[in-house]
């Protein structure tokens, strides 16, 4: 068996527990423990971290490949695995000179850590390239507090990932990020996450308080990590979460299809245009993707390094159009099966579906990084089209 076979198999094991338990984190808007349980002793969650500390050395295609699969049985648990894994991706990335980082990348890969990340925070609107919290000398150590509006799974993780100014008279964009273990910080529930989809992520919002070595501190400004390493890995690991559930729902109303053909009503149901206008969009969109993860993967053959403005709006467009996509596409399978669709508790039932797609354009609203986008393609002068 080979490697990638070996990672298929434990991706389809998890997969099936996910799915056991998918509902159920829904309804109860829990985590998905048992899908948690299950990565960790499969050993995925160090699946990016280099053989030399203990890891896989996984390519971000195989990771985004265990996030579409995880995806067709809980978006919930896909979702908490891909921002794991964005987590992760930062800290190899961008955190391999510091000896402290490297020693957390080999205890991620012994102890199967889950790495959560706080970069919201109230008084921010939204823009994780600023801060109102700072990192402030404490003796030896440094100290911060931050109000963040969400912390997803942040009540389950190990360490998380926090943004916040450089020291107390730099500038809101001059931020760093710094790695807080569960014995750094204490959190105090500020809101809680009574959401209409992704409900299993878990995302209260919570006042935190860190208390750390500054050699936790990554050594790159986050502005860097932010352009190099985690809001293009997030696109790319989000997208494939949304094509996952898309393609389960698609799934599901050509089950339905084929149970209404062997009733008796007929092959040519009406609903078949809407099957194949619902796969149309899935292989444009698997395409699109394959291409995004070469290019990356390509862009950091030898490491991150400054993106060219064009890369970064092609990242962009990746999320606007498939965030938007995939809903479309639930919402074809979703006519196909009716009212066995909007009924909760059948075999064709997509109200989960759906809810947790709704999300897609608001991870990173839509609106706001068209906008960005939008300026990114005037300043840059592309050459359109296809050759």
């Amino acid at each position: 068996m080979t490697v990638s076979d070996s990672l298929d198999a434990a991706a389809l094991v998890v997969s099936r527990v996910a799915a056991e338990h998918a509902d159920a984190v829904d309804r109860a808007n829990s985590i998905p423990a048992q899908t948690l349980t299950a990565l960790r002793c499969a050993g995925l969650l160090g699946l990016l971290v280099p053989p030399a500390l203990g890891g896989q050395g996984s390519s971000l295609a195989q990771v985004a490949g265990v996030c579409h699969s995880l995806a067709r049985s809980c978006g919930s648990s896909a979702m908490i695995f891909a921002m794991h894994q964005i987590q992760v991706a930062c800290i190899v990335g961008h955190g391999q000179r510091s000896d402290w980082h490297r020693t957390l990348l080999q205890r991620l890969c012994n102890e199967q850590l889950l790495f959560g990340s706080v970069t919201s925070e109230a008084g921010t609107g939204g823009n994780i390239h600023a801060s109102i919290c700072a990192v402030e000398p404490n003796g030896e150590r440094v100290a911060l507090e931050k109000d963040a509006t969400t912390i997803s799974y942040g009540a389950h993780s190990d360490a998380l990932l926090i943004t916040a100014r450089r020291n107390g008279d730099a500038a809101p964009s001059d931020q760093v990020m710094i790695v807080g273990m569960r014995d750094d910080y204490a959190l105090e529930r500020t809101s809680g996450w009574d959401a209409l989809g992704m409900r299993g992520t878990c995302s209260d919002g919570f006042r935190l308080r860190l208390g750390a070595s500054p050699d936790q501190i990554l050594p790159a400004s986050f502005a860097d990590i932010a352009s190099q390493t985690m809001l293009p890995v997030s696109h790319l690991l989000w997208s494939s979460v949304w094509l996952g559930i898309a393609a389960d729902a698609v799934a599901r109303a050509r089950s339905y299809l084929r149970q209404q053909a062997r009733n008796g009503r007929g092959a040519l149901s009406p609903g078949g245009h809407r099957l194949a206008r619902g796969v149309g969009m899935l292989q444009l969109m698997q395409s699109r993707l394959s291409m995004a993860l070469k290019d990356y993967e390509a862009a950091f053959a030898d490491g991150p390094r400054p993106l060219p403005l064009g890369f970064t709006a092609d990242m962009n467009n990746l999320k606007t159009s498939v965030s938007e996509m995939c809903l479309e596409v639930a919402q074809h399978a979703f006519m196909v099966c009716g009212i066995s669709a909007y009924r909760n508790g059948t075999e064709f039932s997509l109200g989960r579906h759906v809810r947790d797609l709704l999300s897609a354009p608001i991870m990173i609203n839509n609106d706001r990084m068209l906008e960005s986008t939008g300026n990114l393609l005037l300043m840059q002068k592309p050459a359109l089209g296809v050759f």
